[in-house]
């Protein structure tokens, strides 16, 4: 059996097939193109500050800037009246650690008590978010009371070492969701530091106390018995054709390839 020498003839495509695959090279090259040119969609960060402030006795209002866009958001005092003269017995000495919104707008997670509503003092994990209990204090949450004399105590701060404030504040007319972390010292009073602070950039995401990096990133600074963290915001996924649309011209010949098995089947 003879074989013919030479070079194989090519198969010849139509003109419209020509038309079609140069028409695809051009869309699939600015499809690359476009892809690169697009900005990628916002990613949920967590602005974390270690701190170390003292949240002054008797002597003026802390006040604390989570954001650090020079606007205060919050502001702590704590009255720690020296014991008064004997009465029936007792002798009276009243301590009161408390917070309050620096702008109206502003909350902080509450909770309620026999005596009303006190700043709920959070465990590490627990989530802040949209459909919190962000109820109105114009004037300011109790965080821990006491009058030894009267033999009256109460919010939930008072026995707490470590725990945690979830805030709700606005940037800029938009919602974020935070938490301060508060720590107790001994003492006569309610002597207590700042010692770290938390927000999330995403307008409306919620965060959990004590959570310092985004789930994908990291673990929380200090993590606690039943402490979790919330999941990235996923990644758009990408039509199956964008491969092939990314490489442009360079995807014509697989294109053909497949044509031409087509049609020979």
């Amino acid at each position: 059996m003879s074989r013919t020498s030479g070079p194989r003839k090519t198969a010849n495509l139509s003109k419209s097939t020509n038309r079609q695959l140069n028409m695809y090279a051009l869309a699939a090259g600015a499809a690359g193109v476009s892809m690169l040119a697009l900005a990628r969609p916002a990613e949920a960060k967590i602005v974390y500050t270690h701190a170390n402030i003292h949240i002054k006795i008797d002597n003026g209002v802390t006040e604390l800037d989570i954001n650090h866009d020079g606007i205060n958001d919050f502001k702590f005092t704590n009255y720690a009246a020296e014991c008064g003269a004997p009465r029936a017995g007792t002798i009276d000495c009243i301590a009161t650690l408390k917070v309050a919104p620096a702008r109206p707008s502003n909350r902080v997670v509450d909770i309620k008590s026999n005596i009303g509503y006190c700043a709920a003092a959070l465990p590490n994990g627990v989530k802040v978010g949209p459909g919190g209990p962000f109820r109105l204090h114009p004037s300011g949450l109790t965080m821990a009371y006491e009058n030894t004399g009267a033999g009256a105590n109460y919010c939930p701060w008072r026995p707490v070492k470590l725990a945690y404030l979830g805030v709700k504040f606005f940037v800029s007319g938009k919602v974020h969701f935070g938490w301060v972390r508060i720590k107790r010292l001994s003492g006569s009073g309610f002597p207590a530091t700042i010692t770290g602070y938390a927000y999330e950039t995403i307008v409306g995401k919620s965060i959990k106390a004590g959570q310092t990096k985004e789930a994908d990133e990291s673990t929380n600074e200090d993590p606690g018995s039943g402490a979790f963290l919330t999941n990235p915001i996923p990644d758009t996924p990408q039509p199956p054709t964008l491969g092939m649309l990314a490489l442009g011209a360079q995807g014509v010949p697989v294109w053909r390839r497949k044509e031409s098995a087509l049609q020979g089947n």
